[in-house]
């Protein structure tokens, strides 16, 4: 039900912003502008839907990696994959040093799950095992195509917002169809506003739920709280530069990659690391006690245990 409820919410935010974009293309050039923003809304709508896994593989520098070259990794995807009666995704590891993972793809059986050699070389296996079923929940609730396409249309809104400085603006008198002063003004200041903000209620309410729905995927809500303090503790020590390639797809990272320091903590698009951990603690303590306490061990201990050489060797 809360797969649904979500689309439901995801539907009418992207409303918004396509809404948005035809709004600030009349402001800006009337009936032309509003049929040039309807193209430009269908198109980058198109190209996020279609390539947004291709373009945020790429812009990471992932390599794929098949069943041969990380065994390990493949047959813990699987297991979860399985748990949940899904596809197995595709599986890619970035060289970026700093520990993150991220999923793309616009469905389950188009879906990618992309590493960080340094998350492989900083987590134990439980904690990656946990990592891997947060990013598979994402996927599982179309979390991902909804984050592509936000930032898609968010990217048109501000592209459309810049526009207007080179555009000369006239009065209405002079032509019915020629976009008001202030309209145009207004849009130019509220346009990347309105983007950035509807992003950021997608993002941050999302990955609450991934970290909910990957802790019961998973069965182990401790292993991913160890893990998402492990990785803000590295990420505080080693930021992604704002202006780098890959910052662009902060959004979609299991933890905000880019430094969080003065007002750009403000607009981050995840929640805070601390009121996360706080909730899986939460979570676990209402998880039945086992006889390894109150988290279900991670299945398969034969090769789990063995995970961490094949990981090094991947990183290598």
């Amino acid at each position: 039900m809360r797969r649904y409820t979500n689309a439901l919410k995801t539907a009418l935010l992207l409303g918004v912003l396509t809404a948005l974009i035809l709004t600030i293309g009349y402001a800006l050039g009337g009936s032309t502008g509003l049929i040039v923003a309807t193209v430009l809304s269908l198109v980058m709508n198109g190209a996020a839907y279609f390539y947004s896994d291709t373009i945020a593989l790429h812009a990471m520098a992932a390599r794929p990696v098949n069943e041969v070259q990380a065994p390990e990794l493949h047959a813990m995807v699987r297991e979860l994959a399985t748990s949940a009666g899904q596809p197995m995704p595709r599986l890619y590891v970035s060289p970026i040093a700093q520990p993150n993972a991220f999923a793309t793809g616009r469905s389950p059986r188009h879906a990618a799950v992309c590493v960080t050699d340094g998350i492989l070389r900083l987590l134990t296996p439980r904690e990656l095992r946990a990592v891997l079923g947060h990013e598979l929940s994402h996927v599982y609730n179309r979390d991902i195509l909804t984050s592509s396409v936000a930032a898609a249309l968010a990217g048109i809104l501000t592209s459309l917002a810049n526009l207007a400085l080179f555009l000369p603006i006239g009065s209405p008198t002079e032509d019915e169809d020629a976009p008001h002063p202030l309209a145009a003004l207004l849009m130019l200041i509220l346009a990347p506003v309105a983007a950035g903000l509807i992003q950021l209620a997608i993002s941050r309410s999302r990955e609450y739920q991934a970290d909910a729905d990957g802790a019961d995927l998973s069965g182990d809500p401790l292993a991913l709280a160890s893990a998402l303090q492990k990785i803000d503790q590295w990420t505080r020590q080693l930021p992604l530069p704002a202006d780098a390639p890959h910052a662009a797809y902060a959004h979609l990272m299991i933890a905000h990659p880019l430094s969080d320091d003065g007002v750009a903590a403000l607009f981050s698009t995840h929640p805070p690391t601390a009121e996360r951990i706080r909730r899986l603690r939460q979570l676990a303590s209402q998880v039945p006690a086992g006889p390894s306490g109150p988290a279900r061990p991670a299945p398969r201990s034969s090769w789990a245990g063995a995970l961490a050489p094949t990981m090094r060797s991947l990183a290598r």
